[in-house]
């Protein structure tokens, strides 16, 4: 399981041309399932909860990164990313083989959503396997990988 988080101002999410999902100042979360994520998949879904939102990513008045999303009242935007399983380890194009199946994937992402909003903030969402525009509005910028 990897999630990379952008810091935003704002993002929102568009499929087909229409806006399913949007957030002010926030976090944006891509996140991607391997296979040998089912191993203890409860233990992960907590892991990155209580680290996504706890992390201490956001200015406080003196400037320093203080505060968590949910002390500044933010918002997550949470969207599913398959390539995020992809390996570019050898040769010029991905192989996906490590992605978990998207029957699998998609009751994951759900279960992972789920467990974000256990955390009393506020999580919108993309949409599992369609063709999404994602945009944003980084802050900073700053990004963070999360793996497990």
């Amino acid at each position: 399981m990897k999630a990379v988080l952008q810091r935003v101002k704002n993002a929102k999410v568009e499929v087909e041309g229409k806006k399913i999902a949007e957030i002010e100042k926030g976090i944006l979360v891509l996140v991607g399932f391997e296979k040998d994520d089912l191993n203890d998949i409860d233990k992960k879904f907590d892991y990155f909860a209580q680290k996504i939102t706890g992390l201490r990513i956001f200015e406080d008045e003196n400037g320093k990164m203080n505060l968590s999303v949910k002390d500044i009242d933010g918002k997550i935007l949470a969207v599913s990313n398959f390539t995020l399983a992809g390996s570019v380890k050898k040769g010029k194009r991905p192989s996906f083989d490590n992605a978990m199946p998207p029957l699998e994937a998609k009751e994951c992402f759900k279960k992972f959503v789920n467990e974000l909003k256990k955390h009393n903030v506020c999580v919108e969402e993309g949409e599992f396997q369609a063709y999404m525009q994602v945009s944003f509005t980084n802050d900073g910028p700053v990004t963070f990988l999360i793996e497990k």
